[in-house]
Order: C-alpha cells, then sequence, then structure tokens
C-alpha cells in the first residue's frame, strides 16, 4: 500500500477496545461514555480484518486500546494473529497501561509477542495515583516484571507533564537502565476533551533533552521500530531514549501507519478527521474479500501528508474531538 505520498504503510495500530481501567488525566476525562458493545468488532472480525491488511502490505501489528488487556478473551486474537508470524506478518507487539500485565504476559509470549510498550509516566505512587485518577503504581510494577520474566522486551512510554513528572526523568532513566528497559517520552496531544487545560499540561521535549544531557550521554542513533519515536543510546545505562514530539517536530513525513478502530474505522492520520468505515465491507457478504481490500485501497488514496496539532491559548478546544483511547493509543 503507498499513499500519495510516496509513503509505503506498513504499520497498522488496532484498537481492540475504547474502555480502560484508569482515567489518565490527559487521555480521558473522568466520566466516560464508552461506546455501545454492539458497535465494537468481534474478536473473529478483528482478526479477519488484520488479515486483510496483512495480504496488502502490513509487516507489524500493534494491539493497542483504550486499554487492550481489559477486552475479554483478547487473548484469542493475539493468538490467531501471532499464527501469522513469519506468513507475511513480522512483528506483533502490544501498549498496555500494565494493569492487567501480571495474568497475561506469559499468555502473550507464548502466541508470539516479543515486545510490549507499557504507559507509566512516574514512578511515585501519590503522583501516579493523581496522574491516573485511581491507579495502584504497585500493580502495574508487577505487571512489568512479569513481562521480564516471561522473557518480553519493556519499553516504558511517559508522557511528558508540566508540573506533574518533569522532576522524574532523570530517576525513569536511571530506573530503566538499571532493569534493562528503554524509556519513550511523549509531547501531550490536543486529543479529546479531558477536563485540563493543556496549556498548563504541556511540556516541550526539548527542554526536557537539554536537561537531561546535563547528565546523561545521550548519543543519536538510526535505531527505529517503525514508529514515530527519535532514539538515543544512553552511554551510561547501555539502553535506549526515545522522544515522540508531534508537537514541536512535525514527524509526519515517515509516517508509515494507519490505525483502526474497535468499531472498524480506519483512521489514516491520527490527527485528521478524514475515515474509512470498514465495518461495512467487513460485514457484507456480497463483497467478499476483495471487496474489503479495495475498500482499504481507496481509504490510503486519501491519506494525508501529516496533522495539525496545536497547542497554545488561542486554541482552548482539543484539535481533535475523539479521544486518543478511541483512536487506539
Amino acid at each position: 500500500m503507498i499513499d500519495p505520498f510516496g509513503r509505503d504503510i506498513s504499520y497498522l495500530r488496532v484498537s481492540v477496545t475504547d474502555r480502560c481501567d484508569l482515567r489518565c488525566v490527559y487521555c480521558m476525562a473522568e466520566d466516560m461514555t464508552f461506546l455501545p458493545k454492539a458497535e465494537v468488532l468481534s474478536l473473529e472480525e478483528l482478526d479477519r480484518l488484520c488479515g486483510s491488511f496483512i495480504s496488502l502490505g502490513v509487516r507489524k501489528i500493534r494491539l493497542t486500546g483504550g486499554e487492550p488487556l481489559v477486552r475479554r478473551n483478547v487473548i484469542s486474537l493475539v493468538r490467531s494473529l501471532g499464527a501469522r508470524l513469519g506468513q507475511g506478518l513480522d512483528e506483533l507487539t502490544l501498549t498496555t497501561n500494565g494493569t492487567q500485565l501480571a495474568r497475561h504476559a506469559d499468555d502473550l509470549a507464548a502466541a508470539g509477542v516479543r515486545r510490549v510498550n507499557v504507559s507509566l509516566d512516574t514512578l511515585d505512587p501519590d503522583t501516579f495515583r493523581t496522574a491516573t485518577r485511581w491507579g495502584e503504581l504497585d500493580k502495574v510494577m508487577g505487571g512489568i516484571f512479569a513481562a521480564k520474566a516471561a522473557g518480553l522486551h519493556v519499553k516504558i512510554n511517559a508522557v511528558a507533564l508540566r508540573g506533574v513528572n518533569e522532576g522524574e526523568f532523570d530517576r525513569m532513566l536511571g530506573w530503566c537502565g538499571e532493569h534493562g528497559f528503554d524509556l519513550c517520552l511523549i509531547e501531550t496531544m490536543p486529543l479529546g476533551e479531558t477536563g485540563e487545560d493543556r496549556t498548563e499540561q504541556f511540556l516541550p521535549l526539548s527542554v526536557v533533552r537539554a536537561r537531561l544531557k546535563q547528565r546523561w550521554t545521550l548519543n543519536p542513533t538510526d535505531y527505529v521500530t517503525g514508529g514515530p519515536a527519535r532514539y538515543y543510546d544512553v552511554a551510561e545505562t547501555g539502553t535506549r531514549l526515545g522522544f515522540i514530539t508531534p508537537m514541536t517536530h512535525n514527524f509526519c513525513e515517515s509516517c508509515n501507519r494507519v490505525r483502526i478502530t474497535c468499531t472498524g474505522t480506519l483512521y489514516m492520520c491520527l490527527g485528521q478527521e478524514d475515515a474509512a468505515d470498514l465495518r461495512a465491507p467487513l460485514r457484507d457478504p456480497e463483497l467478499g474479500e476483495e471487496g474489503l481490500r479495495q475498500a482499504i485501497l481507496e481509504a490510503i488514496t486519501r491519506k494525508p501528508k501529516g496533522h495539525d496539532f496545536v497547542i497554545d491559548r488561542r486554541h482552548r478546544t482539543p484539535a481533535v474531538a475523539r479521544h486518543m483511547s478511541v483512536t487506539g493509543g
């Protein structure tokens, strides 16, 4: 699949649910209304949809949410997709908040998952509870170390929030180095109404990087995972530090990704509203597999060059109305 700007679309992010057991202040409002179950694709439909993308050239699939591990029987989907590894699919990964990871880590590894991204914005239990509105840090830590014990490579994702965790990145980088985890820092993005002022939350990662360089030796590297992060090797720890900067350094020129929601909506860009309904052709027996593939290919011809995210005091409303949990984090 080649988009209008010559980019090879080989990476699919699949939201298996919009539901989550946390309410992170940069991601969701505290009182969320989730999708009716009737609108959500079955796990079998999600598997078939992923199969169509693989047949069209997708080589990497990341399962996301919401929190993917709160979806009942989601491991059956992981096993089915894992069976496609080496048969068109090169990599199957997962992004999780870690709360359910302790009981699923062994099954994920057995199904062929080799890497997981765990969202963890702080190592302080009180700050964690505040940032997630009710989360328990010990539960997430148990999940992280269960994943490590199962042989999964762990990358920690942390959203940089001014006045919340900006004083912790030295500690987090050291902790990740101690346990062999990579760390990726992310700028907050204006998706969905959260009840919080994003102009107060936003912390440019250029500032964070400059602060970290005062203590750590950060050597640029050409290491890539297929995502938007730019990585540095941390000389003192032997691990990597990534920066995802949708606000201060647009990374769209190399975008190879599209996103499927749990309702079968295809978003060609995280930061644009244009979308394609794949649920209808997926469920139309007259169209069949070829009709579904043609619907996907038509949508790729509309993939935009990039997003238009802005956070400043002139833009008080989100750049995109839908929440990250709906789109697939």
